[in-house]
């Protein structure tokens, strides 16, 4: 069965979702992620194999392949629409326990910024990459991240600006966040943020693309 496996990875790295799924063309009449991973689980495949070798793998192949820029964000965003078709299927195995998530992530994009393309998508990696994400939306407040944080205590907060303007609201959340609760990760993000931006607020990482943030998490560093 570890043939139908992989395939699931490549549906889900190609974007396609199901056999009505007329993306992409030479797939076209072809089972989908979802059909895929119905079988698989019928097939007495465990919902952490499809997991791990199924849906983690294809997201990170995607995100490896937007690294070197040899895909794009509507990629993503595609790959990412298969893969929320598997995890639908997964989901009882998560609300019965017998998928244990890898951990939780709290996300967010800073108040007074709207934006959430960036943040939707890193949310979608991540989620396919067996973590729990919390998303707090667009314009959300250090208080919004804070109140999260109560509720999951052991969570990675990860936060994205993408005007130079609410880079000083990511700053001043970064701060507060860390004068009360100093053992948080937070993980911050976004077009105008940099390293040394990073440096400067104090966050604890920053990642240009969403596999890098993945190995992070992955390795803890």
């Amino acid at each position: 069965m570890q043939d139908i496996l992989e395939r699931i990875a490549v549906c889900i790295e190609r974007g396609k979702a199901s056999v009505q799924s007329l993306y992409p063309p030479d797939m076209r009449g072809q089972e989908g992620a979802g059909e895929l991973t119905e079988r698989a689980l019928k097939g007495g495949i465990s919902a952490q194999e499809v997991l791990n070798k199924g849906l983690i793998v294809g997201m990170f192949n995607i995100g490896e392949r937007f690294s070197r820029g040899e895909a794009f964000i509507p990629d993503l965003l595609i790959a990412a629409q298969s893969m929320n078709v598997s995890m639908e299927l997964l989901k009882p195995n998560f609300e019965s326990g017998e998928l244990i998530h890898k951990g939780a992530f709290i996300i967010g994009t800073v108040s007074g910024d709207l934006h959430d393309i960036g943040k939707n998508i890193v949310k979608m990696v991540i989620k396919g990459a067996g973590w729990k994400v919390i998303d707090l939306g667009t314009n959300a407040s250090t208080e919004k991240f804070i109140k999260a944080m109560k509720q999951e205590p052991d969570a990675l907060v990860g936060m994205s600006a993408l005007l130079t303007t609410t880079m000083l609201n990511m700053e001043k959340s970064v701060q507060e966040i860390h004068s009360e609760y100093p053992h948080v990760k937070l993980i911050i993000g976004g077009a105008p943020v940099t390293d040394d931006f990073k440096e400067k607020i104090g966050a604890d990482a920053y990642f240009p693309d969403p596999n890098k943030l993945v190995d992070y998490l992955r390795t803890g560093n």
